[in-house]
């Protein structure tokens, strides 16, 4: 039997813009670290995401150990802070969720509203603040920041094997904004496991994750087509669902490096 490795690590600093690839990361209370604690939202303070401005996704980050850099073609580049300057915190809207974050400036607010061809604003999520996972799911100590819902999302390369074998144009990985990335399994085996450890980092597969229309923007031009969920559709769906990766949940802080060991601790057999 193939030994399953954790391939590789991605983060997506802002919420809803193109990710970074990584080899290495801490892993701090809300995930990955630096993942998702930024956040695009209008003036009501909701969050905006690919799924109404697919041009999020050409939105490129840099991160470094002295901030983050947004870049797109045609305009100079937007360097951030890691952490903003504290002014007064305004309430903003996850889906159904409602938390207080630090605004990053009418500089940040600018740039962004220039690019997305909106008015729009950028916005911290706080060291302190907290926003609980969805207890039906969740213990009462999880925690994530602006991600849809949990902090972890995990696929292996066999499952995108497997898909882009019934697809007529290969997709990347990248299509699906996973933060962990493991090589060595079946397809889909992630969808039996029910606690893993990776490293010295335990965590629990709480939930598939179910598929919108950001997987169907190509990242490269911002432009929407039928695939992949008219192709997943016809294989992975559950109801009115259509599901494709794994959420996760850690047992606390970590760190995490590709080429180390995935270890299925407890799974469903089959």
């Amino acid at each position: 039997m193939n030994e399953t490795i954790l391939s590789g690590l991605m983060i997506y600093p802002v919420k809803s813009l193109a990710g970074i690839e990584l080899n290495q990361s801490e892993v701090d209370r809300f995930g990955l670290r630096h993942d998702r604690r930024w956040m695009v939202v209008n003036a009501a303070g909701k969050f905006l995401s690919q799924r109404e401005l697919p041009r999020m996704a050409l939105i490129r980050q840099t991160l470094t150990a002295d901030g983050l850099t947004l870049s797109t073609d045609g305009k100079p580049d937007l360097q951030l802070p890691l952490t903003p300057r504290e002014t007064n915190r305004i309430e903003v809207e996850v889906w159904h969720d409602h938390c207080h974050a630090i605004p990053c400036g009418s500089k940040a607010d600018n740039w962004l509203s220039e690019v997305l061809g909106q008015h729009c604003r950028l916005v911290f999520f706080p060291h302190g603040e907290e926003r609980p996972v969805d207890p039906e799911y969740a213990d009462s100590q999880d925690r994530t920041a602006f991600s849809d819902g949990f902090p972890l999302l995990l696929i292996s390369e066999a499952s995108l094997e497997d898909l882009n074998a019934r697809l007529e144009r290969k997709l990347p990985m990248s299509r699906f904004r996973p933060n962990l990335i493991v090589r060595g399994c079946n397809a889909y085996a992630e969808d039996n496991w029910h606690r893993i450890r990776i490293g010295e980092l335990d965590c629990r597969v709480v939930k598939p994750c179910s598929r919108c229309t950001i997987t169907t923007v190509d990242p490269e031009t911002g432009q929407r087509g039928p695939e992949p969920l008219k192709t997943l559709a016809t294989y992975r769906r559950q109801g009115n669902k259509v599901f494709f990766g794994q959420n996760l949940l850690h047992n606390g802080p970590g760190f995490l490096e590709a080429g180390m060991r995935v270890e299925i601790l407890d799974k469903t057999d089959g």
